[in-house]
């Protein structure tokens, strides 16, 4: 088995068709691909692709072969990007990412910690989605990032960091707006913004949530990211569930009610290629617990203040 071969069932199965991926991704005849991929699944043994009049489908197996596929080339390109950086005698920039919308909460700490670490070492800054984040940490493109507990993913280290509940989202002139807390069986009523797959952690604890307590939840929207969320809430008069950090990005027409009960949590974690040997990520890790607590000291504080 040869890496072209997982490149090439790979743009096979994204594709969903063997000419398209041919023509568009590969540059390659037709005739060339299927006998590539036939050889790849005489190799493993097993059948990866249906073909149909309209195109192909993954077989179960092919399906399950795919997510590993994917790792694989993502380890080799991590394995590439960390041989050159070896190579180089000093780091000239140490990049941090951030969940989109967690900027406000953990930058500046996270600054003033690594300028006390490395005041002339240059900073990087990279806003990104989870996944978008946990595929540039395999890549070896962020030293350290704040992100989910993702699934899909190669050599990273997680290091949790706290947990975060869900608030309800609702338009400033819903019903449930006038509710100190909302009831889950509440949730059932009105159209429901879901997270989007470029969010599946937290996808799956919003499932999770809905199947714990029993609910159905009225899935009529996806949101590709935290701004579409809110602007779909306050169009379509849906609701929908959002970390907690989503109030320091509330639009005026929109707000945030805890539910009542249990509420579900998603952790919040500090992400980092177990590969990267920069000296200045093992002394920002060795700071991780002096950055949570200034983190948790100030939304006390903050907290105590609206409170009065």
């Amino acid at each position: 088995m040869e890496l072209r071969h997982l490149r090439y069932f790979i743009a096979v199965a994204e594709e969903g068709s063997l000419s398209n991926a041919a023509e568009r991704r590969l540059h390659t005849a037709q005739p060339s691909l299927s006998r590539q991929i036939k050889d790849l699944e005489i190799e493993l043994g097993v059948k990866l692709l249906e073909r149909k009049a309209r195109g192909i489908s993954l077989t179960l197996a092919g399906k399950v072969f795919l997510d590993h596929a994917r790792l694989v080339l993502m380890q080799i390109e991590a394995a590439a990007e960390a041989a050159r950086h070896a190579e180089k005698p000093k780091r000239s920039a140490f990049v941090v990412g951030f969940l989109v919308g967690q900027e406000g909460t953990w930058m500046p700490h996270t600054l003033r910690i690594l300028r006390e670490e490395a005041p002339d070492v240059d900073i990087m800054l990279s806003s990104q989605t989870s996944p978008e984040l946990a595929l540039a940490l395999m890549r070896g493109k962020v030293d350290v990032a704040f992100l989910r507990n993702e699934k899909q993913t190669s050599g990273i280290v997680f290091k949790h960091l706290i947990k975060e509940p869900l608030l309800v989202v609702v338009p400033t002139n819903h019903r449930l707006a006038v509710r100190k807390t909302i009831r889950p069986h509440e949730l059932t009523r009105d159209k429901f913004i879901s997270p989007a797959k470029a969010a599946p952690v937290l996808r799956a604890v919003v499932e999770d949530y809905a199947e714990k307590t029993g609910i159905k939840l009225k899935q009529t929207y996806d949101a590709e990211n935290i701004s579409a969320f809110m602007s779909l809430v306050e169009s379509t008069g849906g609701i929908g569930l959002a970390p907690l950090y989503v109030r320091n990005m509330l639009i005026p027409t929109v707000v945030t009610r805890p539910l009542q009960g249990e509420s579900p949590t998603i952790d919040l974690m500090m992400g980092y290629n177990k590969s990267n040997t920069t000296p200045l990520l093992k002394r920002f890790l060795a700071r991780a617990d002096e950055l949570v607590e200034h983190v948790s000291q100030k939304e006390n504080l903050q907290r105590r203040f609206k409170a009065s």
